[in-house]
């Protein structure tokens, strides 16, 4: 076992696992998840290429709001999971 020197009074204690983020490259987070939600709406986004109606749209919306959602955050996961500048 490695003992860790007691942190000094007034001083954060530094926890293994205190960092939300991984310290090495960027996260993979966003791009799966834009993966995963293009994969989900391959079939919704094939007939909106061949006929764009109100009706489909809302229909690619309405049964695959989850997907929906993530494309929408997607400039909002990209900040939140981006590199801290150093």
């Amino acid at each position: 076992m490695i003992d860790t020197p007691a942190p000094a009074p007034g001083e954060a204690s530094a926890a293994p696992f205190a960092s939300s983020r991984p310290r090495g490259g960027p996260s993979l987070v966003p791009l799966v998840l834009l993966f995963l939600a293009l994969v989900d709406l391959r079939v919704e986004i094939l007939l909106l290429m061949d006929r764009f109606t109100l009706t489909s749209l809302l229909h690619a919306i309405r049964y695959h709001w989850l997907a929906t959602a993530v494309l929408l955050l997607q400039p909002s996961l990209w900040r939140h999971y981006a590199r801290p500048p150093r």
